[in-house]
């Protein structure tokens, strides 16, 4: 049998990622000071590309466009006819890409910025170290055991780890942690809770105290609300344990937290909610962001270069031609990425009208597939958009993603969001009594009466994504 080797015409589809839509995709997850870093690194890359300068910035609405004088049709040996860009990039070329904000806003809500600096926990240890002695022995090991505090004040590293440090004899270091362990806030440098609780309570003159025998032999049993127990170890009636419990309650088991706060993050939205009438707008936040366009000098050295022919050199005009090309693909899919965010914004805003009207409890299930449909776009798409983009809305400052979650059928029809359950478990266990904490079971048949099916599983779930404790640890003693 004869091997023949014949021709055949095949047509089939292939998704090809060229580099402009490699651009466009690396765009969309970025958050709006992301692209503003990179704008501005592009500006210094490419120098076909400026900014736009602030005295001619207008309203899109009152930009026209320049129009270019035809140029009569001449030989060149290298023209631009293997793409149209005046009709690809019409809208780019003389004004780059401009914002859609609609007119009717005057100013966007005011973003506060209050941020401060204050004396960390160290800065204020080590003055007093710098106060209370002049031994540098002392000052060289307190500032080691000072420099090995964590946020709330414990220390990390065993005595013998220190003494290591600087080659120190381990009784030198047991006497200046003694030593520091002396300074405000009393408490600090414990090497664990039972120390921490122990050194206030003898700085409270309680020592020898059934306070002091609770913290240093029973304090387990005080975590886990043992108190019976507690009073039959003591041999004290649980109404006179009552203060001594008190005292070990108003103790500070994070003395170093005061003085190490956790800094602010400010969220600044990507996307703004503004209600015009009686309906709810989408504002992209374009502050800080270059408007970018193509330099006027440039272009004019590439129509002289393009007139000039084959007298420019050909490295030269190859090097324009491909920044002119980056500059325009950059301009383009910037313009792409706003139009995208705020069309996914619009439709959010569509399907959670109910939420920006009333709050939380209001909000509606919603999952990717929803919004790309209605915008005709690919669930990828939707996901790139959403990914670390905020929103600002009436009811507050929200990620996107926090807009999509699943729905859980109730008994009169309608779906209900996860994050709505949440929050009514949350009030649940708000409003019940402090002394009968409710059980999961019991949130449970709370929530069957009113419509809504979950497992105990799913409830225990919910408490622990709200960070809320067991109903045997949220009890109140007394």
């Amino acid at each position: 049998m004869a091997i023949q080797q014949k021709l055949h015409t095949k047509l089939v589809q292939k998704l090809i990622l060229t580099p402009s839509l490699q651009q466009a995709i690396k765009l969309l997850p970025m958050s709006t000071l992301e692209l503003a870093d990179l704008l501005n690194q592009e500006m210094v890359e490419n120098p076909l590309l400026e900014e736009v300068p602030t005295e001619e910035l207008q309203p899109a609405e009152q930009q026209q466009p320049e129009k270019q004088e035809a140029q009569p049709a001449t030989e060149k040996p290298d023209t631009w006819d293997d793409a149209d860009y005046d009709y690809f990039f019409g809208d780019y070329l003389d004004d780059g890409y401009r914002s859609r904000t609609p007119s009717e806003v005057k100013e966007l809500p005011p973003i506060e910025n209050t941020l401060s600096t204050a004396a960390s926990l160290a800065d204020h240890l080590l003055w007093q170290l710098s106060l209370q002695t002049n031994d540098d022995g002392v000052r060289e090991i307190g500032g080691a055991i000072i420099g090995n505090l964590d946020d709330d004040g414990y220390l990390v590293a065993s005595v013998e780890e220190i003494a290591a440090m600087g080659e120190w004899p381990v009784g030198d270091v047991e006497q200046a942690l003694q030593h520091v362990q002396t300074f405000d806030p009393i408490g600090v440098a414990a090497r664990d809770l039972q120390e921490c609780l122990w050194l206030q309570i003898r700085h409270l003159g309680l020592e020898g105290t059934p306070s002091e025998k609770i913290v240093t032999e029973h304090l387990r049993l005080l975590q886990n609300h043992q108190v019976p127990e507690i009073s039959r170890k003591l041999g004290m009636p649980i109404e006179e344990l009552k203060q001594h419990v008190e005292i070990i309650r108003n103790l500070d088991p994070k003395p170093g937290s005061r003085y190490n706060p956790s800094q602010s993050q400010y969220v600044i939205p990507d996307v703004y909610v503004v209600k015009i009438e009686d309906q709810y707008v989408a504002m992209l936040n374009e502050e800080g962001l270059p408007q970018l366009r193509i330099s006027p000098v440039y272009r004019r050295l590439l129509d002289k270069s393009a007139q000039a022919g084959a007298e420019s050199g050909d490295e030269t005009r190859a090097y324009v031609k491909d920044k002119f090309r980056s500059a325009l693909w950059l301009i383009k899919s910037v313009d792409q990425r706003q139009k995208t965010i705020h069309k996914v914004a619009t439709s959010i805003i569509n399907f959670q009208r109910e939420f920006l009207d009333q709050g939380i409890e209001y909000l509606r299930p919603l999952v990717l597939r929803d919004v790309a449909n209605d915008i005709g776009m690919h669930e990828s798409t939707v996901s790139r958009v959403v990914n670390n983009k905020y929103m600002h809305t009436p009811q507050g400052v929200f990620e996107l993603k926090y807009f999509f979650h699943s729905g859980i059928s109730s008994s009169y029809g309608e779906s209900v969001s996860s994050v709505t359950i949440k929050q009514r478990i949350r009030k649940i266990i708000e409003n019940e009594d402090p002394r009968k904490p409710l059980s999961d079971s019991k949130i449970v048949s709370i929530l069957q009466k009113e419509g809504l099916m979950l497992a105990r599983r799913t409830i225990a779930k919910y408490r622990e994504e709200l960070k809320i404790p067991t109903s045997n640890q949220r009890k109140v003693l007394f």
